[in-house]
């Protein structure tokens, strides 16, 4: 016990000496703050309504009428306009009938959560209580939770989905489709539940700020959604507006600045935002309306690098990212109060990045975490779906590219902007970026190359970035890994999230170097886990050299991670697309001494097969396939492994929560360094023709060529350079 408390001082000291003085003074101020609410000493700041002539239902009963009237006109134009629900009804009739479905359920106390389907947390509900794994919470002050340790919490991000009150949402739209009482008195009763079992201050509810304040949009939203009903009375209305009032006060004194500067700070900010735009009779609703603003327009700057990349390098919190700014800009134009234009500019360059890593079916890859989490969720998508997003900033930015990717006027963009928002879609003429089709993102570390816009395009993003840095950690440990879709279908994956803290092991893998389609050596991933949500080092890939013509693309790019090791290892990865046909991919491990390397491969679920002289053969759902074959002096062991849990090995997680096995393909030697392997990509329109004739052009280094005899075409790569010679 000793050594475990020495070694917990040593790591505080450590931590200590990497703060500067005005980090030390701010977490000194928030602990502080934590032990006199403790003592019960400082609380939240509660607001009390001083009553009009002695009368405190009198005084609740004017206050919810003025919300009533000038409510509507600070929020979103969609969610306060009475032609919203017809407009919906009519015009996205199927979306409709998935938020009443959804409605339904909640009312029955089944939630749909993350990858979790019909999730049952007691009746009443046990606010406290993470489900799968049965563990609860305890019932203490929020500084003596510890939300990442499974066995006092179970897994925090499912108690906290629940909590975050985003399917008040659903009931608020069901109620808004229908009429239907019901919904307003689930809404009613869940919150008053909720605010009898959740006191201020105690419980894993209050031990996020980001929860709080995503609880502060959530009842916001649904404040607007049931201002009608007869079940917001004057007494819960009063309730309700102390309680966003506490929530406000809370995300205020305990913003993470130094703990979470990521999406946590940005929808913290955010929270705040709303709270002070929408309530103003609220005593520091001034002060946490700019506070708000100041921190989402400063973090704009710092949280999307120039080329539109979000820094954590992860789609999921791009678009959550891209949610929280739409939101933002929203509300400020709708509330008349400026936003300096490079907030728009810049979050416009971070749309143009998903646009481009977004795969021809639709769809946008997972790269990074992928929680499935979100902002408001006004319709029901799976969490590669980002149509949402893309319809509302085309009609917000009347972009005609925005309105391709969203594929039409969504329930996103009419509750949110309103009928004038879905003209202002409908006046635009979908087109694709007028772009490069093939990119680079430098400051990022990406590389797009595609065949063309189509949904039959072929399509591939080579990772050349980092393993981001502290304080940003919901990025993997996947240099140097690629993507790529055949005939619009995705068939190498990212692997993706599956758990944040219930399972170290599981979480290790899916974040882990083994899950992704790149390079091991010795059996180590790039970075070692440093805890859940960072890593002992952060190494970085660097883009060596980027050169797209008509006739093919070559990303070069580098890594040492495995420097450290005893014989220092370097992977350098050339990945050349011949348009628009195949891809050549050339991996140079250099060395000097003998190493164990695994070329890995993440598919898709699909068939995958090998066949003779070292093809293998992925059959698409499309009835379209992908060839591949490695190319290699040293002799390889092939294996093709699906669902392994020891080791763990070949699989893919589509939602947080889930997980289903997936082929993973690895060819392994154990050889003196350096080495080459090139490896050929090649699509197959028909999933049963025969493989290409294909001879590899030799050196002392290895392969530095392919020939195919049958379409008597020859592709040699260079140091710098590819030739593609097509014979007469």
């Amino acid at each position: 016990m000793g050594g475990g408390l020495h070694g917990r001082m040593a790591m505080k000291l450590a931590r200590l000496k990497n703060m500067g003085i005005t980090e030390i003074a701010y977490r000194g101020r928030q602990e502080a703050n934590k032990w006199l609410e403790r003592v019960g000493v400082n609380g939240n700041g509660e607001l009390s309504f001083h009553a009009r002539d002695g009368n405190p239902d009198r005084t609740a009963l004017l206050v919810r009428d003025r919300f009533h009237e000038v409510g509507p006109r600070r929020f979103f134009a969609g969610a306060a306009g009475d032609e919203t629900p017809d407009l919906a009804s009519e015009k996205m009739a199927h979306a409709c009938e998935q938020t009443i479905a959804a409605a339904d359920e909640i009312c029955r106390g089944r939630f749909d959560l993350l990858g979790y389907r019909g999730l049952s947390f007691g009746a009443p509900i046990d606010w406290h209580l993470d489900p799968v794994s049965g563990q609860r919470s305890p019932l203490v002050h929020w500084s003596r939770v510890r939300p990442l340790d499974p066995a006092m919490v179970g897994d925090s991000k499912i108690v906290w989905e629940l909590n975050r009150h985003q399917w008040l949402i659903h009931l608020g739209i069901a109620y808004r489709l229908t009429g239907n009482a019901r919904y307003a008195e689930a809404f009613a009763a869940y919150l008053v539940q909720w605010m009898q079992a959740n006191p201020p201050g105690i419980g894993i509810n209050w031990a996020s700020s980001l929860e709080a304040a995503l609880r502060i949009v959530s009842w916001s939203w649904a404040l607007s959604l049931f201002r009608d009903s007869e079940e917001l009375s004057p007494e819960l209305f009063a309730a309700l507006l102390e309680g966003l009032s506490l929530h406000a006060a809370h995300v205020e004194k305990y913003l993470s600045y130094y703990f979470a500067p990521n999406t946590h700070l940005t929808g913290e900010a955010l929270g705040l935002f709303y709270a002070g735009v929408l309530y103003p009779e609220l005593p520091w609703a001034g002060r946490w309306r700019d506070l708000g603003a100041r921190i989402l327009i400063e973090q704009s700057g710092r949280q999307i690098f120039s080329d539109g990349v979000y820094f954590e390098q992860s789609t999921c919190y791009q678009r959550y990212t891209a949610e929280i700014y739409l939101h933002f800009l929203i509300l400020s134009e709708r509330n008349r109060l400026a936003v300096p234009a490079e907030v728009g500019e810049r979050l416009e360059r971070l749309l143009d990045f998903l646009v481009a890593v977004r795969r021809p079916d639709g769809s946008v890859p997972q790269i990074g975490d992928a929680d499935g989490g979100g902002l408001a969720p006004l319709a029901i998508r799976q969490p590669d779906d980002f149509r949402g997003v893309f319809s509302v900033a085309a009609a917000f930015f009347r972009r005609a590219d925005y309105a391709w990717a969203g594929g039409g006027p969504t329930p996103e963009s009419l509750w949110l902007l309103g009928p004038a928002g879905l003209k202002s879609y409908q006046r635009l003429e979908p087109a694709p970026p007028q772009t490069e089709r093939s990119r680079v993102f430098a400051d990022g570390g990406y590389v797009v190359m595609r065949s063309g816009w189509r949904r039959d395009s072929h399509h591939l993003i080579f990772d050349a970035g980092a393993v981001n840095g502290p304080k940003s950690g919901h990025g993997h440990a996947d240099l140097l890994s690629i993507q790529c879709s055949v005939f619009g279908e995705p068939y190498l994956v990212d692997p993706g999230t599956y758990c944040y803290t219930a399972d170290a092991e599981w979480r290790d893998f899916f974040r882990g170097t083994w899950a992704h389609s790149t390079v091991t050596v010795d059996g180590l991933g790039q970075a070692a886990p440093a805890g859940p949500f960072d890593w002992k080092a952060h190494p970085s890939a660097r883009l060596r050299r980027w050169l797209s013509t008509e006739a093919y693309d070559l990303a070069d790019a580098a890594h040492d991670a495995y420097g450290e090791i005893s014989d220092p290892v370097v992977h350098r990865r050339r990945v050349i697309f011949v348009k628009s046909r195949y891809w050549v991919i050339v991996d140079d491990i250099q060395g000097g001494a003998t190493h164990r390397v695994e070329v890995r491969f993440q598919f898709a679920p699909m068939k995958v097969a090998i066949e003779p002289a070292n093809w293998v053969r992925a059959r698409g759902q499309r009835g379209q396939a992908l060839l591949v074959r490695p190319f290699a002096t040293a002799p390889f062991q092939m294996d093709l492994v699906e669902g392994s849990v020891d080791p763990i090995e070949g699989w893919f997680s589509p939602d947080y929560g889930r997980r289903v096995p997936a082929p993973a393909l690895i060819w392994s030697a154990a050889v003196r360094l350096p080495l080459r392997v090139m490896t050929l990509l090649f699509p197959l329109e028909h999933p049963s023709a025969p493989c290409p004739d294909v001879l590899q052009l030799l050196s002392p280094i290895g392969p530095t060529g392919l020939i195919f005899r049958r379409e008597r075409e020859r592709i040699v790569v260079r140091d710098d350079s590819v030739v593609v010679l097509k014979q007469k």
